[in-house]
């Protein structure tokens, strides 16, 4: 072990006596702020045999598809490979695949990357027979989890005690994750809020997941009412001051109950009920540390999380390349102050219509108007850099959704 090596483990090893220093890790890691200058996506499918999408998949069938980029949870002890443009594979329970980008200094060189990207993941699963879903759940087969992982088998047990969602959540859903800069001091607390408001109408928007396990469901996004239905404290968004983001999320997660513990043997269930304030409060045998504090950091998927920088979580995986619509719509209205600003002015009056938007999507009236008004905004302000033929692509996606939406409401 190198003296970095060796300095970093001792680091995350180190035990946190009290609550004021547990707030502090928190803090210090969740919110990063200084000049917006990356953005990155992570984009999610689910994973069909070409011939017969509702077959089952098998882990075997996955894991030479991907070759030497199989991540691994799905073969013990590998290293995988980067993907030619900079982004990383990794599958999710139900064999779910993602690909998360490179961090990009524009949209232009993030669609760039993940173009490359996607194109390479694809002829993998061609050659194999398989080929990436197009939805924001899985249309045709119910759940059922591929990956064998302590962390996993926890998260399902803790999930299927409180109903039926968050295992569908694990092994049928897909998103699109787009990752933000938090931004300067001054700039942190209007792009939280704008950024949490923008949340239903952008999802109204590109709500892309009615079907699920061969029935249609009769919502706008399963997905998001599969992460909904779950246990509010992991899943909903932090309620906190509007001026200090990070009080509202030092607050979520020490209410949020631990879904599992890490141990070096056996079962990773925690004892029932217990969070994060408890075991800093000595509910747990074991000491608290730092590294444990980051871990039940990564179990709680709230619509927009702060790891460092912004990921939004909110986004239905969408068809093919049209992956870079919502991306573009949303770095466009954070692209600086000014838009900002403008964009949370337009989605207030929506903020919060979280239910409306998965259960309606753009049939709401109010929604339909404020994705309307946002589309426009961000259409004044996409990359200069896209180049047009993506531009064009962007724009005739979203009005395609809006003039569904308006001909549907009219035919009703």
């Amino acid at each position: 072990m190198t003296t970095l090596d060796h300095d970093a483990a001792a680091a995350t090893s180190r035990r946190l006596r009290n609550q004021e220093e547990v707030e502090a890790r928190i803090r210090a890691i969740c919110f990063k702020t200084g000049p917006p200058a990356l953005i990155g996506a992570e984009l999610e499918w689910t994973v069909h045999h070409t011939a017969a999408p509702r077959a089952p998949l098998d882990r075997e069938t996955l894991r030479q598809a991907l070759g030497r980029h199989t991540p691994a949870t799905l073969l013990s002890g590998n290293s995988p490979g980067v993907l030619p443009a900079g982004g990383s594979l990794t599958v999710e329970p139900g064999g779910q695949l993602e690909i998360s980008s490179a961090p990009a200094r524009s949209t232009a060189a993030l669609h760039a990357a993940v173009t490359a990207d996607l194109a390479h993941l694809t002829t993998l699963l061609d050659d194999a027979g398989l080929r990436l879903g197009e939805h924001g759940i899985d249309p045709h087969r119910a759940p059922r989890r591929l990956l064998d992982t302590p962390r996993y088998a926890a998260m399902e047990r803790f999930f299927d005690a409180r109903g039926r969602h968050g295992r569908i959540m694990m092994n049928s859903t897909a998103g699109l994750q787009v990752c933000l800069d938090a931004g300067t001091d001054a700039e942190l607390p209007t792009r939280w809020r704008a950024v949490l408001a923008l949340g239903p109408p952008l999802l109204a928007l590109f709500a892309n997941s009615a079907r699920h396990a061969g029935r249609d469901t009769g919502l706008a996004s399963a997905r998001m009412a599969a992460w909904w239905g779950m246990d509010p404290r992991l899943t909903h968004p932090p309620v906190g001051p509007p001026g200090d983001p990070a009080a509202g999320w030092v607050r979520y997660a020490l209410a949020a109950p631990l879904i599992c513990v890490r141990r070096d043997h056996g079962c990773w269930d925690p004892p029932p009920g217990v969070t994060l304030a408890d075991w800093v409060a000595g509910a747990l045998p074991d000491p608290l540390t730092v590294s444990d504090v980051d871990y039940h950091l990564s179990t709680l998927f709230p619509p927009v999380r702060p790891r460092g920088y912004l990921e939004v979580r909110y986004l239905d995986s969408q068809p093919g390349e049209e992956w870079i619509a919502p991306v573009a719509v949303l770095t466009a209205l954070l692209g600086d102050r000014a838009s900002t600003e403008a964009a949370l002015e337009l989605a207030l009056p929506v903020a919060g219509r979280w239910h409306t938007a998965y259960t309606s999507g753009l049939a709401d009236p109010a929604l339909r108007r404020a994705a309307s008004a946002l589309a426009e905004l961000a259409f004044d302000r996409l990359d200069a850099g896209l180049p047009a033929s993506v531009r064009t692509h962007v724009i005739d996606t979203v009005d395609r959704r809006l003039r569904a939406a308006v001909a549907a409401k009219e035919a009703s």
